[in-house]
């Protein structure tokens, strides 16, 4: 058997790793030949393209359907199959007459690990080329033996479309000419040593088929035509430290359902619906959990496998971006959950993608996530990084989203985490930091500020790993903010207290100053905090149906007082009262009940009123916006501090009582006289509250209290906070 023949048979048992040196035309003069391997073919002509006349009728050379044939041309020239398949006839492109898809410059990008629009050259891109439309094809799998595309375009058969590979830089592509958007494929990979992998969907897909589906869908970069230039000339203003940043974390799956089958709401139905709330509502953005394309519900889309596709739970990839516009045309940002710290190990995800670790470590002590039984990222491998960083480039530019939320960073950064001693690999000064996660997220910040600089990015970091928020320049990891998770465990233990006991745990409430302007905080009450056993917000205050109530206003009023920016989940916002079930929606009848209704009429006012106050947000970052009044008054469960602007003539006095029991003429020092008017009272009667207070303000009195030369003569409701501004002049 020759060469040619031994290429054959490869082709026919899709074992060929170099498809184009045997198929397509090849020599040169009357030597010029055409292969083609058309297994349901009856016969195989050659027709010239410029004429549309038949050249050559090609030879069956092997029954499964190879055919290959002398063309009688002096010369090549650009060809056409025509194809007879059960006496019907047509005229198709032969995708090996195609050039290659990648650029010199691509190759040596992607080679490199450096390709900040991987996406634009990895994927399924429909394109025109020689006047064909198709798409192009093209995927990272260096080990393979040889990497076919197929769909519903080919039966599925790897036989039929195997893909160049380009040993430059281990990609293989392919140009599938007549394959249009909306088709459905994966790629077949045959990986190293010859074992035929299952069906992998495509790593850059840019839309994937719903749910129990898990195929990957031909759609290409979405056709939206922007409407937000205004929203991103303004939005720097939207998301520095100075602004008041407060997020209303959202599970679009769960916010509401349509009563009709509990089916979800459509991208279009909630830009329709959640946005005009969350306008209302008083909230300056969403953030928004995973909706990078997810296979399992139950992971609420933190187990992604289509890192570059919004869901299609809710519609296409139009229809998100229509959403995002939307949500600026509003003046409302959007954050996107994203997930590079793990992936799931589903068999058609990027688990051992090429027959090999490609995307994970092997070794299990530093590729496999124990918690949460998924697999971690290699941050060495350069071209993991890339993929990761091209990702979150891709959001912010392609879909003009606001930032990222990234998740879980602590276990990235920790080569320990959740691991017993024998169970890690220290790193290679023997220590147990997470060197190669550290520089990729320091990298991922730096491009994603120089790309999109009034974009934001926030980790959820629970250790206290120093300058998470600090620029990498000094020694920092470079993001924007830092959920304070400290923060939100302290303040919840204590308020889970009965008012009793909560003198024995009084500092639970005040210990977050200590640390407050370490890093650039977010004060989370988020999704974690309301499954899995741990009750909702509202049940895990003590007391019967009022008190709880007051206590989630107390509550409300003292965090949205305290520095930082804000962020809820939702549900939060009117007192839930059972867990959180991403199956099904809110449940939004108890806003028919007075207390609901009041905790949600509050957080509007809450949400208007700081973002109204320049002294409850423009120095939420520094300790010159922060001052303490009454830190130690664990006797009464009461706490009273100073918020300060840039102008100092408007400070904020809040004062909690964390008790249920009233206290008249409670004395309260302040630094400046003037009339100090009552802006928040959470015990106001139209919050279902009973209505104690302080009328419109009080004057500050020349009578010294807290070493201060002034003091307000305050009624402290029950169970509530006060927020008391002085009025300038």
């Amino acid at each position: 058997m020759d060469k040619v023949d031994a290429d054959i048979d490869k082709i026919i048992d899709a074992s060929h790793g170099d498809p184009f040196s045997v198929l397509g035309m090849h020599g040169t003069g009357k030597n010029t030949v055409v292969r083609t391997f058309q297994p349901s073919a009856d016969k195989v002509w050659v027709t010239d393209r410029k004429s549309g006349k038949v050249v050559a009728e090609l030879e069956r050379v092997r029954d499964q359907g190879f055919f290959a044939g002398p063309t009688g041309q002096r010369s090549r020239f650009a060809y056409a199959l025509r194809i007879e398949r059960g006496g019907v006839t047509e005229d198709v492109e032969d995708p090996y007459r195609f050039p290659a898809l990648l650029g010199e410059t691509d190759v040596h990008l992607i080679s490199e690990g450096n390709h900040r629009h991987l996406h634009d050259r990895l994927g399924a891109h429909p394109m025109t080329l020689d006047g064909v439309e198709g798409t192009g094809f093209a995927v990272w799998a260096p080990s393979a033996e040889r990497v076919s595309v197929v769909g519903s375009f080919n039966g599925w058969d790897g036989r039929v479309h195997p893909m160049r590979r380009r040993v430059e830089c281990g990609v293989w592509e392919l140009f599938v000419p007549d394959v249009g958007r909306g088709v459905s494929y994966k790629f077949e990979i045959r990986g190293a040593g010859g074992h035929l992998l299952p069906l992998k969907a495509d790593p850059l897909a840019f839309l994937m088929e719903q749910s129990p589906g898990t195929a990957s869908v031909t759609h290409g970069m979405p056709t939206h035509a922007w409407a937000d230039a205004d929203w991103m000339r303004q939005r720097q203003a939207r998301s520095g430290t100075d602004a008041p940043i407060s997020i209303y974390e959202c599970h679009l799956g769960s916010w509401m359902r349509e009563e009709d089958g509990n089916r979800y709401l459509t991208y279009q139905e909630l830009a329709d619906r959640l946005i005009p709330y969350v306008k209302h509502m008083g909230f300056t953005h969403i953030e928004m959990l995973p909706i990078t394309e997810y296979p399992f519900d139950g992971s609420w889309g933190y187990q992604p496998v289509g890192l570059y596709a919004p869901t299609s739970r809710f519609g296409t990839p139009e229809d998100f971006a229509a959403f995002v516009d939307q949500c600026h045309g509003e003046g409302i940002g959007l954050l996107l959950d994203w997930v590079p710290g793990h992936f799931p190990t589903d068999a058609h995800g990027l688990a051992q993608f090429d027959g090999t670790h490609l995307y994970e470590h092997s070794d299990p002590r530093q590729g496999f996530h124990q918690d949460w039984n998924t697999l971690i990222f290699n941050y060495g491998r350069n071209e993991v990084r890339n993929y990761l960083h091209a990702n979150g480039l891709f959001w912010l530019d392609r879909y003009h989203l606001d930032g990222l939320r990234v998740d879980a960073v602590a276990s990235m950064l920790y080569l320990d985490y959740s691991r017993a001693h024998d169970q890690w690999v220290p790193n290679r000064f023997g220590g147990r930091e997470n060197l190669e996660a550290i520089d990729f997220l320091k990298r991922m910040n730096e491009l994603a500020y120089e790309t999109q600089p009034s974009a934001m990015t926030i980790a959820e970091e629970s250790t206290a790993w120093p300058g998470v928020s600090r620029p990498t320049y000094l020694g920092g990891l470079g993001f924007g903010f830092k959920w304070n998770m400290g923060w939100m465990h302290d303040t919840l233990r204590f308020m889970s207290k009965e008012a009793v006991h909560r003198r024995y745990h009084h500092h639970d409430m005040t210990f977050g100053l200590l640390y407050a302007f370490s890093e650039n905080f977010v004060l989370p009450l988020s999704h974690d905090e309301v499954v899995h056993g741990k009750g909702s917000l509202i049940e895990k205050m003590p007391g019967d149906a009022w008190q709880k109530a007051a206590n989630l206003r107390a509550y409300y009023g003292f965090m949205w007082g305290h520095p930082g920016k804000k962020l809820l989940f939702m549900g939060g916002e009117f007192g839930q009262q059972r867990e959180w079930n991403h199956n099904a929606g809110l449940d939004w009848h108890l806003l028919d009940d007075p207390r609901h209704k009041g905790i949600q009429s509050l957080v509007r006012d809450l949400n208007l009123t700081y973002a109204a106050t320049p002294a409850m947000h423009q120095l939420d970052c520094s300790p010159e916006g922060f001052e303490w009044i009454e830190a130690n008054d664990s006797d009464h469960s009461v706490i009273a501090f100073i918020r300060r602007g840039r102008d100092s003539e408007s400070p904020v006095v809040v004062v909690s009582n964390f008790t249920p029991v009233p206290r008249h003429e409670f004395r309260i020092g302040v630094s400046q006289d003037g009339w100090y008017r009552e802006a928040i009272n959470t015990d106001f009667g139209g919050y279902a509250g009973s209505g104690v207070g302080n009328g419109e303000g009080v004057a500050a009195e020349p009578i010294p209290a807290h070493g201060r030369p002034f003091s307000l003569k305050l009624t402290l409701p029950p169970l509530a906070t006060l927020w008391l501004e002085r009025q300038a002049g």
